[in-house]
């Protein structure tokens, strides 16, 4: 089967479009990139995207919308699979992709929290997420022990994001999850997830969590 013309559209922000990319990256699938504001949407996407969002896979003269369809599409026309060849097993996967999901939901609480009690109170509750992550981890370096697999993208996106947060303060989020640190480390080392994003990310998210006036936003310096 000839592989069709991809075109992924994307915001440099999203961690959504990263997971796309990451997929992309992992199964040295040829594709092109599109950027747009989502701040003002150009009409050609609000056309095309039933939901508003990105990402958007056009695959020739058809459009794919949502993250984990994209990321699943990619992975079956190519050859070798992100996710296990178990059901149950990748029935798994696919929970813990969506419980990154909440995960993300998590931060954004964390990042938009006004004051510094309900700041506190977002931070407990992304460490209590990484509890539940510690708890199910294997000892190998990805989430299926040495097998990188459609979930480490997932949170590979999300280990960003806290890439940029320890260059605001120490929150100690993963102070009590030793697995996930040592998983976090793994992934940051990875070619996909490091180029998953341009090199202007740091600066573009930290202008952006200064921008949404809230308690974070003071401690940015």
């Amino acid at each position: 089967m000839s592989m069709p013309k991809l075109e992924l559209i994307s915001h440099h922000l999203c961690p959504y479009v990263q997971r796309a990319v990451i997929t992309l990256l992992e199964k040295e699938i040829p594709h092109e990139r599109t950027y747009i504001d989502l701040s003002n949407k150009p009409d050609w996407f609000r056309e095309i995207s039933p939901l508003g969002k990105v990402p958007l896979l056009k695959v020739n003269e058809e459009v794919l919308f949502e993250s984990a369809v994209i990321c699943e599409y990619l992975d079956e026309i190519t050859p070798g699979s992100l996710h296990p060849n178990d059901p149950l097993q990748k029935a798994k996967h696919r929970s813990w992709i969506e419980f990154g999901s909440s995960i993300l939901n998590g931060i954004a609480g964390f990042y938009n929290a006004l004051d510094q009690d309900t700041f506190e109170q977002k931070r407990g509750e992304l460490m209590q997420k990484f509890t539940w992550i510690e708890q199910n981890l294997g000892n190998g370096a990805y989430f299926a022990d040495e097998r990188f697999s459609l979930v480490d993208a997932v949170y590979g996106a999300i280990f960003r994001y806290f890439d940029v947060f320890d260059k605001i303060a120490d929150f100690s989020v993963f102070a009590n999850t030793p697995k996930v640190r040592d998983w976090r480390q793994s992934l940051q080392a990875r070619s996909s997830i490091q180029h998953a994003v341009t090199e202007d990310y740091s600066e573009r998210l930290l202008t952006f969590l200064k921008q949404r006036n809230a308690y974070l936003s003071a401690m940015i310096l």
